[in-house]
């Protein structure tokens, strides 16, 4: 008698319930399923960064269903969180933040801390696409077990801050990151959206570029907590130190910040590893001087006071523009403004008021 088993009349193609699925169908539908909050909380308390990019994905998500699993691992998270100290990074494009927060990173690793790198792709304002690159860009860090590298498109939020970067923070904090850098895109109001979440903001410059005069503008200059002339190397090196004692010279006409602090110039070269080491000195200087003093606890106040009216005006953009009759309305309006048919504080006037009898 044959071993082979007969098969069964109309069952062709559909394999039998007790048939083992094969370990590719195993992994693609493990793969298909979405962790609850609470695993991955769990898994971001624990460490796993896996964990954390599905959470992080969560949270940069637009849509609304995902809204609420987002909001519930934060809040889970939250009890581990503001454990870090957090540092903004910006410079106009060129100016070698990418290069500079490697060779950062991989000091600060070095030391035993763990790092992680957001940082923030200029999103087309035609495509709405992204570069995304700063993987490619941090070629050595990406490949240092205690960093981790989350590239996040800017979007249309403000000055190309990615919308829910604030929240990302607490995210790798929860997961045992203490050295939280952000980088900025180096362009629009994007300085302004990082000075309000970071506690230590470093501006970068170039010598040599001719803005060391004109890029002392009046708003990021009062933001920066130090300047530093990067790429201050080869036949650079000369001009940097021009340009440091320029730099310094000028911030001497600014008064003091809230706290005391005078920004600190410096030179570094970031591709020669040289000034890193007296960069971070500083920050832990500064850092520390403000734990004793009562600032960095206080200022991390008002930046929570400044979020919480931040979301508010947030969530409240999303649901006006989310809203049917919002959109359908809002259509006619715009046809109407074509056509000289009425103006934009008509359209605007009539939209809100639709909005506020909706509500």
């Amino acid at each position: 008698m044959s071993t082979k088993q007969k098969s069964i009349p109309g069952s062709e193609g559909s394999p039998r319930k007790d048939t083992p699925k094969s370990p590719v169908a195993a992994k693609l539908k493990k793969k298909r399923t979405q962790p609850s909050p609470d695993e991955l909380a769990s898994g971001i308390i624990s460490g796993d960064v896996v964990a954390l990019s599905r959470a992080i994905t969560l949270v940069e998500s637009t849509q609304p269903r995902h809204a609420e699993h987002a909001q519930s691992v934060i809040e889970k998270c939250l009890p581990y969180a503001n454990r870090s100290v957090r540092i903004g990074i910006t410079g106009v494009p060129g100016a070698g933040k990418s290069t500079f927060i490697e060779t950062f990173g991989k000091h600060l690793t070095s030391l035993g801390k763990k790092v992680a790198v957001l940082a923030v792709d200029p999103s087309s304002s035609i495509s709405g696409g992204s570069i995304l690159g700063d993987k490619t860009r941090m070629e050595e860090l990406v490949k240092d077990k205690n960093a981790f590298i989350r590239p996040s498109p800017s979007g249309t939020s403000l000055g190309g801050v990615a919308r829910k970067t604030r929240e990302t923070i607490l995210l790798c904090e929860a997961c045992g990151f203490d050295t939280i850098i952000v980088e900025t895109v180096g362009v629009g109001q994007g300085e302004t959206a990082v000075h309000g979440m970071v506690d230590f903001f470093l501006l970068l410059k170039l010598a040599g570029a001719g803005d060391e005069l004109q890029g002392i503008k009046r708003g990021i200059m009062e933001m920066a907590d130090a300047v530093v002339i990067n790429k201050a190397d080869g036949d650079n090196e000369k001009a940097a130190k021009k340009a440091r004692a320029e730099f310094a010279r000028a911030l001497h006409l600014y008064p003091p910040k809230e706290n005391g602090w005078v920004p600190k110039v410096l030179t570094a070269s970031a591709l020669k590893n040289r000034g890193i080491a007296e960069i971070w000195e500083l920050v832990e200087k500064y850092t520390g001087k403000n734990r004793k003093n009562g600032y960095f606890d206080r200022k991390r106040s008002e930046q929570n006071k400044y979020w919480l009216l931040q979301t508010i005006e947030d969530r409240l953009k999303t649901s006006f523009y989310q809203d049917k009759n919002v959109k359908k309305t809002l259509t006619e309006e715009l046809a109407a403004l074509e056509k000289n048919e009425t103006t934009p504080f008509a359209a605007a006037r009539k939209l809100l008021d639709l909005w506020n009898r909706i509500q």
